[in-house]
């Protein structure tokens, strides 16, 4: 297949994947690595710089003032009941104690990044880890990569189960007592590694031939010059950033939410337990296919910019941790049947999310010649010529999921952001931003990523979507 499976988080390790511009940019005659940006791209770019921190702000704000209202502060300011300034007042600044925190955090992940090679996959049947070899990058190098997040996840959690069962140096609660001045420490870094990242591509690139510039100063900033900023031989600024601080923390902070739960109202209800358990779930896929993401469209394609290193520091750890934060505020026991319906919802959303890229990649792997499904895959032929005129075939597998719906990895990671929200009830909107951002980034990568297929594969694209016409949903869209 061609088409890049998953993580529409990580996704940022998500938003990061949902960017189209690249598409409509276009090259330079006779200026190699350097690209026009069209107004349109542009605007969006500047559009995006202006108000994702101040969204963040928000979606975090309206929990600690309005009880997770979205509605009540527009209301308030609209009737003069409350203004920025007041609103802004309200909120908790920046503190010494949570710069603390955060420098620990993120020193402790360098750390095991940096200093801890992994030894899990001698022991974990079918776990890739330890040195892999990334995909090619556009200037044809291949580089070398030690996959260890999920040695790191599992001593991170473990020190953080020993702490709050024997050692108690620090409360449980520790993470959602200082969340709004946490968002200051996270913007901090973010934007302090876009900006290092930034001038680093001009003064001391790390592969020169692989930099993408274009004449706008926006441009280069958000969607990143460098295609894999390095310090040293092993410190990759794509892969630590996209799979360290943000997403080793993402299940720390849910175990934080449910800790705040307990000491509020004496339990957990059982929609915090519905949001650990599946998120979780989702966070040990990601660690466990590790080596498998860097032949993802994060790793392979996108350059290291802002959206990237302001994305995974600010965005996907308080975005896309909304459900537990308003299950705090707004403490929802759902009914056994509510309760069964969302579990549900999200273990099916799963299996169809890893099995449709289980399928891929063993097709890849094998070259075709393997079962799915019980039978032997149907695919079609393409050919396509590279940049150097050389002419390449490629197989399109049309049976098993990808023979269902084009983009069905897609299908089922929208069940389980739509479970991750259903299990807050109904009450309000505001855990359901996930499910919204999420439907709009993948719908638009889908669209994206055809346009490309497209572009580059002609008659035999047109092939392709005739044996399997639906994107998403069968027999709808």
């Amino acid at each position: 297949m061609d088409s890049t499976g998953g993580w529409g988080h990580l996704r940022w390790c998500g938003w990061a994947r949902g960017n189209g511009w690249r598409r409509i940019s276009r090259m330079v005659p006779n200026t190699p690595n350097t690209w026009e940006v069209d107004w349109f791209s542009l605007s969006a770019v500047i559009l995006l710089l202006c108000t994702a921190p101040f969204l963040v702000f928000f979606f975090v704000m309206v929990c600690d003032q309005y009880q997770c209202s979205v509605s009540q502060p527009l209301v308030e300011l609209y009737s003069g009941e409350a203004t920025l300034r007041s609103i802004w007042d309200k909120a908790p600044s920046f503190t010494w104690t949570a710069a603390q925190i955060y420098t620990v955090w993120v020193s402790f992940q360098v750390v095991l990044y940096m200093c801890v090679p992994d030894v899990t996959h001698k022991f974990l049947p079918g776990y890739a880890g330890g040195v892999q070899d990334g995909a090619r990058t556009p200037a044809g190098l291949i580089n070398k990569y030690e996959i260890n997040g999920l040695q790191s996840w599992l001593i991170t959690h473990a020190l953080w189960y020993a702490n709050a069962q024997y050692f108690h140096w620090f409360s449980p609660t520790i993470i959602f007592d200082n969340w709004i001045p946490l968002l200051w420490c996270t913007n901090i870094l973010g934007y302090a590694v876009s900006t290092f990242a930034f001038v680093k591509a001009y003064l001391f690139p790390t592969n020169a031939e692989d930099c993408k510039f274009t004449g706008n100063v926006f441009y280069n900033y958000m969607m990143g010059i460098e295609f894999n900023p390095r310090i040293g031989k092993w410190f990759d600024f794509k892969l630590f950033f996209n799979g360290r601080p943000g997403i080793v923390a993402w299940t720390l902070i849910n175990l934080s939410y449910a800790a705040k739960q307990q000491e509020l109202y004496g339990y957990v209800t059982n929609s915090m337990i519905l949001v650990n358990v599946l998120q979780a779930i989702y966070v040990l896929d990601f660690f466990w296919n590790e080596a498998w993401y860097l032949k993802t469209i994060d790793i392979c394609h996108d350059h290291f910019g802002w959206y990237l290193g302001w994305g995974d520091c600010v965005w996907l750890p308080f975005l896309y941790t909304l459900q537990g934060l308003y299950l705090v505020y707004n403490p929802v026991q759902l009914s056994t049947a509510h309760a069964a319906a969302v579990l549900l919802l999200g273990l099916v959303g799963y299996y169809v999310f890893r099995s449709t890229n289980h399928q891929k990649d063993l097709f890849r792997r094998t070259e075709g010649k393997c079962s799915v499904w019980g039978k032997k895959p149907t695919f079609i032929e393409c050919a396509y010529r590279s940049g150097d005129g050389g002419l390449h075939h490629s197989k399109l597998m049309t049976s098993g999921f990808w023979g269902v719906a084009r983009h069905l990895n897609y299908t089922g990671d929208l069940m389980g952001s739509l479970a991750y929200c259903a299990a807050c009830g109904f009450g309000h909107i505001h855990p359901y931003f996930y499910i919204v951002y999420m439907t709009i980034l993948l719908v638009h990568r889908c669209v994206r990523d055809e346009h490309r297929c497209s572009s580059k594969y002609g008659k035999d694209w047109k092939r392709y979507t005739d044996a399997v016409p639906y994107r998403l949903l069968p027999g709808i869209f």
